[in-house]
């Protein structure tokens, strides 16, 4: 029961909840049921159908309307005195500034990608805001709590990243069937509907030694008058029939491997296709409609059944003629979205086609479709569970009860007859480059290597920034902003296409860059080191960022991934001296067939399966005393 003072303290708060998905739901409801009384909650999605089994607060009527809105309408039909309002956006849009983020007592985050995350602890350190963290994975779950200057913040620890393989691997010697989702998903996908100028590794010209030179431009640039089921067809016999054929004649390749079996369409499908379903002309479904599905039209109704060669071929090719009878307009602008049923059916059915033709196990749509997203099942007791312990963290944030702060998690099996491990915080880690400012360094081809790869490979993707500044010295080298005249913009336009040492102010070994970005008021310096060389398989990107890792820990033992693969998470125990600590993974202190691996997922909500946040616990320094 709260005491006088908390439930002051709890009806004075202004609350902003980020995400209102399968977390949020709960979160929401939770807060208004323990007495607040003012909640933001910003959530830039829509509901679908396959929210529904476990997102409470929605209902069939309420497809394709905003999920803060309508969360918002529900809580107040049983709490109508309290004051919600919703924001059907991103939280990155530029309204959400610091000075946004400062009207708030805390932040609470119920949100389903890494980029966000980041963003929003960013925010919370910029404005001096509370910020509790939470996520779930299956029966795995956690809370954690980040004020800056007293507990680590969300960046303090390094987050995995995806697994990513070498370019040869997947379009040349596949042997595990997720190398087949990722050249579907990465490759093909991107080559058919996406940027038809963006670099791609996939083979588009035609190996016909007797082609003219019509025939030896690019197999996927369709013809106006073409038909769309032989053009279908063509692109369907070249990648899984040529490009494998061309891929044969490198002996040296197959020497001590299995050799793939080229497959064509007229192999496996009827001659003509149209007669046998009709789909696209019996449709009823409008240009643009999202909701096409090649599974419809084939009468194809389990997810869960594992198709067969020629079943795949149908999806395949009835995928790719409704992409362009159906949705035309986004051709040339879509990027995979597992949430996009066409979409899946395309890379499902090409994954499978590859798949057969390298001797890898076939796999269902559902089992696809969870390995393109990174999503694993979703399980509404846990986000119950863990949006309570994030009310309770709340309340301890507003009272001030920082010695009481805990980071909770939700283990799937008892530990000491407990499923919620509760852990004292942490202290900032003095090596985070986002609340310490310690340096980064880069080493980097300098002379080969353009502007925009350091953009886009490490101020973006690795530094997550969104509207970034690079300075050299005194020298702007790139910016990004609405306020930026034309002749800015060109210039930094052509920055990007130079090599580092070619620049206005050149970036050579030694150079230290100074990186900002404005919205969330973060900055870095980059110490670059030149380097000429780099194993394309283990350093596929052609650079490497380091100061950007933990701390070495204490005792010998290795701050990165540990060998040990059942190594959930590292807790540590005092003995009342800092040299004298200890830490020990929970597999010590559980049974050996309790062990539970964690895996690096970081997806949103999916109509089969669902992933809030990995559980994972990096190695920890020193705790919060």
């Amino acid at each position: 029961m709260a005491t006088q003072q908390q439930q002051s303290a709890i009806k004075g708060a202004k609350v902003l909840m980020v995400g209102a998905g399968g977390i949020g739901c709960e979160l929401l409801k939770t807060l208004a049921l323990s007495g607040f009384e003012d909640i933001h909650i910003i959530d830039m999605d829509t509901i679908e159908v396959s929210n529904l089994n476990r997102q409470f607060l929605f209902r069939r009527s309420h497809v394709g309307q905003s999920k803060a809105k309508v969360a918002r309408d529900a809580v107040l039909r049983f709490r109508p005195h309290i004051n919600i309002k919703s924001y059907h956006a991103n939280v990155k849009n530029p309204e959400f500034d610091v000075d946004f983020f400062k009207q708030f007592d805390v932040v609470l985050n119920g949100l389903d990608n890494l980029d966000a995350r980041r963003h929003v602890n960013r925010l919370c350190l910029a404005a001096e805001v509370p910020l509790v963290e939470s996520g779930t994975t299956g029966f795995l779950g956690q809370v954690t709590v980040h004020i800056k200057g007293k507990t680590e913040c969300y960046e303090c620890q390094t987050k995995p990243t995806p697994k990513t393989y070498p370019v040869c691997t997947i379009t040349s010697t596949p042997t595990k069937f997720v190398h087949c989702i990722v050249w579907a998903k990465d490759l093909l996908f991107a080559k058919l509907f996406g940027d038809k100028n963006q670099d791609n590794d996939l083979n588009v010209r035609s190996n016909n030694s007797a082609s003219s030179s019509k025939e030896t431009e690019d197999v996927f640039e369709r013809a106006e008058d073409e038909d769309i089921e032989q053009y279908a067809r063509k692109i369907y016999d070249h990648v899984f029939g040529s490009n494998i054929e061309v891929a044969l004649s490198n002996e040296e390749t197959w020497k001590n491997r299995r050799r793939p079996r080229p497959i064509y369409s007229k192999e496996v499908l009827p001659e003509s296709l149209t007669q046998q379903n009709g789909s696209i002309q019996n449709s009823s479904v409008t240009d643009g409609d999202a909701t096409v599905s090649a599974m419809s039209s084939l009468g194809l109704k389990n997810p869960q059944e594992l198709w067969g060669l020629t079943q795949n071929s149908l999806v395949f090719v009835e995928a790719l003629k409704l992409f362009f009878a159906k949705r035309k307009k986004e051709i040339g602008h879509l990027t995979f979205d597992k949430d996009d049923q066409l979409a899946v059916e395309v890379v499902t059915a090409a994954a499978n086609i590859r798949a057969e033709s390298f001797g890898i196990p076939l796999h269902s749509l559902f089992e696809a479709k969870g390995i393109a997203g990174n999503i694993v099942h979703a399980v509404a007791t846990t986000n119950a569970i863990v949006a309570g312990l994030i009310v309770i963290e709340a309340i301890k944030v507003l009272n001030k009860d920082a010695d009481k702060f805990r980071m909770t998690y939700c283990l799937e099996h008892p530990s000491r007859k407990m499923l919620l491990m509760p852990i004292e915080p942490y202290e900032p880690n003095p090596s985070c480059y986002v609340c310490s400012e310690t340096p980064l360094v880069l080493e980097i081809n300098t002379q080969k290597s353009k502007l925009r790869d350091l953009v886009d490979k490490i101020v973006k993707a690795k530094l997550g920034m969104n509207l970034p500044l690079i300075m050299h010295g005194a020298s702007l080298l790139y910016e990004v902003g609405d306020d930026l005249d034309d002749i800015m913009v060109a210039n930094y336009n052509a920055n990007l296409e130079k090599s580092l040492s070619e620049l206005p102010s050149p970036i050579v070994n030694g150079s230290i860059l100074t990186v900002e970005d404005l919205q969330q008021e973060l900055s870095c310096k980059i110490n670059v080191k030149h380097r000429e060389e780099f194993d394309e398989e283990k350093e596929p990107e052609g650079m490497v960022l380091s100061g950007w890792t933990p701390s070495p820990a204490t005792n010998g033992e290795s701050a990165s991934t540990s060998n040990n693969d059942d190594a959930v998470d590292v807790t540590e125990i005092s003995t009342g001296s800092e040299n004298a600590s200890k830490k020990r993974r929970l597999t010590e202190i559980q049974p050996d067939d309790h062990k539970k691996e964690a895996e690096n997922v970081d997806s949103g909500d999916d109509d089969i399966m669902e992933i809030e946040n990995p559980m994972m616990v990096s190695k920890k320094k020193k705790r919060v005393a």
